[in-house]
């Protein structure tokens, strides 16, 4: 009869396969090529103070044309990732970038270095359109833009497939 020590090391064993096995999940970048504007430039004219050093920047909508034909049929993740370097800005807790989507993805909101999950389920257009309201809050004190500079970054999709 196993010893009660083999069989909890035979139970983490198995729960560390189980959990791996997750971990292990390829994330590749999501071709969006097409899109009409990737990079995020800012526009400083419709920002709005919301105490005295957050400043609220709106910047409309933002339409991704993600390839996803590669994944037809198959279980999957998306990933949205804002980059860590951003052009004008400090540090990485200087912005929080906040959207809505038109309705296939999830809303959320993340910060420089980010990587957060927008949809799961199994592709099935070769295509998927999304378009993003995004609105950042920034603090002014992590600005380092000189005059007439732009706060500049290129997120990005990414997507993991489920065997």
């Amino acid at each position: 009869m196993p010893s009660f020590r083999l069989r909890c090391c035979a139970a983490l064993l198995a729960m560390a396969g189980a959990c791996g096995q997750g971990a292990h999940a390829q994330a590749t970048r999501l071709d969006d090529s097409s899109s009409p504007r990737p990079q995020i430039n800012s526009d400083f004219r419709n920002a709005q103070m919301l105490d005295p050093n957050t400043i609220s920047l709106p910047f409309g909508h933002v339409e991704y044309r993600l390839a996803t034909a590669a994944y037809v049929g198959k279980q999957a993740r998306i990933y949205y990732v804002i980059p860590l370097a951003v052009a004008g800005l400090r540090s990485p807790a200087g912005m929080q970038v906040q959207w809505r989507s038109s309705g296939q993805f999830q809303p959320g909101m993340g910060r420089p270095g980010d990587r957060v999950q927008v949809w799961t389920g199994v592709v099935r257009p070769p295509w998927i359109t999304e378009n993003f309201d995004l609105q950042l809050r920034i603090d002014r004190r992590e600005l380092q833009m000189g005059q007439g500079g732009s706060l500049r970054f290129e997120s990005y999709f990414e997507i993991e497939t489920q065997p």
